[in-house]
């Protein structure tokens, strides 16, 4: 059975850093694309970041430049690291295994729907 367990979520203030971590558990974690998905109060579940197996990244244009996904394949787990936070980035954030991945432009990555595997999420607030 395919576990998520996500960790690294608090309080904290405005222009600080966090890193999000994800450990994965009864999956073929290294064949698989993963994202990370965040969901505001009120608002519905939006794609973050996701990577392939080989490392290559997909980012939403509202974090780029200010986050990072990476994953250690030896580990079974997924990061992300999380700079330069501001109030709007409160929010639960959610890891998912298993989605689609893509070949475009002579580089592969990873779509934002279809994932079959959700962690419970760890909740990030962030004070100004």
């Amino acid at each position: 059975q395919v576990q998520l367990v996500e960790s690294g979520g608090g309080s904290v203030q405005a222009g600080g850093s966090l890193r999000l971590s994800c450990v994965a558990s009864g999956y073929t974690y290294r064949y698989n694309c993963m994202g990370w998905f965040r969901q505001a109060p009120g608002k519905q579940r939006e794609g973050v970041a996701t990577i392939d197996s080989g490392g290559s990244a997909n980012y939403a244009d509202s974090v780029k430049g200010r986050v990072t996904i990476s994953r250690d394949n030896a580990k079974n787990t997924l990061y992300l690291q999380k700079n330069s936070l501001k109030s709007e980035n409160t929010a639960m954030y959610y890891c998912a295994a298993h989605g689609p991945s893509f070949f475009s432009g002579g580089r592969s990555y990873c779509g934002w729907d279809g994932y079959d595997y959700w962690g419970q999420g760890t909740q990030v607030t962030v004070s100004s």
